[in-house]
């Protein structure tokens, strides 16, 4: 953990119980009906996480609509789109087949998931019961799926699954601004399912103890695993994909996602040499000055190439460097018992 933050942390660890109380007050209230809760016509899976900071949301989503729109179903991805400046009470990212914003208006991850899932609608908005009604009046979606969902209670899911980072699993187990949990661990009893991402040979061990944990305190409720696998590059002049080991050495990387040293990780693991690494705040956004200041780092470095995380580059569409410039390509790979968990629970009446 950043020095910063663990100061950060430390001045707020006494206001640690207030915020806890008051979110054990909102879940409470919203379990008791006294907040309205919208039950809508068709089937809600929610992913979420309980700590802050990337747990791997996004690509479990894409993942999990993939699946779903191969065994039949016409799913949509309704999204809170943080970092989005479209404020219209339905913002149509991408109806499955037209993509209407970009990712300023969209925000970086619903834009991500509008590009590379074909087919399958992508929705933001505030009040997300909105987003959820309209994709399925108007766009005929059967399915729906809260990206982001485990906070936002005012829709009622049939599957709530809770994610942790195989990495970083509890953090330091204190509730903001103390800690990095967004409600006390308590509120885990609303999950139906646990998933724990991005496992590698590394930190498997680990899970698994962090997996015992949760089984003990909450019984019943099975814990899975995922992986995120590099499967490619991408080209970004001519669009073309490139095995990683046929990549330009050394390259000069950078990102602005909520944890960059997972991505340097990545890389290093598939032998990428860096000759720097740029590390920017999560959801950066990108001027001609910033992007002409990493050029000129990589070419003082000596890089023979550049190279981004997909999520930042669908806000790099305009971008040209000079030297060749990649984007890693990642597939993440579910545990197929949550596969067929998810799909006995759909057809259960």
């Amino acid at each position: 953990m950043p020095d910063s933050k663990k100061k950060l942390y430390l001045l707020g660890r006494p206001f640690s119980p207030l915020y806890s109380t008051a979110m054990r007050l909102r879940s409470f209230l919203y379990g008791r009906h006294f907040f309205r809760r919208y039950k809508l016509e068709v089937p809600v899976i929610s992913v979420g996480n309980l700590t802050m900071g990337g747990t791997g949301k996004t690509p479990v989503v894409s993942s999990l609509a993939s699946f779903l729109q191969a065994q039949g179903y016409k799913p949509a991805i309704i999204s809170r789109g943080y970092g989005g400046a479209a404020g219209n009470r339905v913002n149509v990212v991408s109806d499955g087949t037209t993509i209407f914003l970009d990712a300023g208006q969209a925000g970086d991850e619903p834009r991500l998931m509008a590009e590379t899932l074909p087919g399958i609608p992508v929705l933001t908005g505030i009040v997300r019961a909105l987003p959820c009604r309209h994709a399925i009046h108007a766009l005929g979606c059967n399915i729906l799926i809260l990206d982001d969902g485990f906070q936002h209670l005012a829709v009622d899911r049939d599957i709530n699954i809770v994610l942790f980072s195989a990495d970083t699993l509890a953090g330091n187990s204190r509730v903001f601004p103390g800690g990095d949990l967004r409600e006390p661990a308590s509120a885990l009893s609303r999950a139906d399912i646990f998933l724990l991402t991005g496992t590698t040979t590394p930190n498997k061990e680990r899970a698994e103890r962090f997996a015992t944990l949760l089984k003990k305190r909450f019984p019943g409720k099975p814990v899975f695993y995922s992986v995120y696998v590099p499967c490619a590059a991408r080209n970004e002049k001519d669009q073309t994909s490139h095995a990683l080991t046929t990549l330009p050495s050394p390259l000069y990387g950078f990102c602005g996602i909520a944890r960059p040293q997972a991505f340097q990780q990545t890389l290093a693991g598939q032998q990428i040499i860096l000759s720097g690494f740029t590390s920017l705040k999560d959801h950066q956004r990108y001027t001609p000055r910033l992007l002409q200041q990493i050029e000129k780092e990589a070419l003082k470095s000596g890089a023979h190439g550049i190279i981004t995380t997909a999520k930042d580059m669908v806000k790099l569409t305009d971008c040209h460097f000079d030297l060749p410039f990649f984007s890693l390509q990642m597939e993440t790979r579910l545990d197929e018992g949550l596969n067929a968990l998810i799909l006995r629970t759909l057809q259960t009446p």
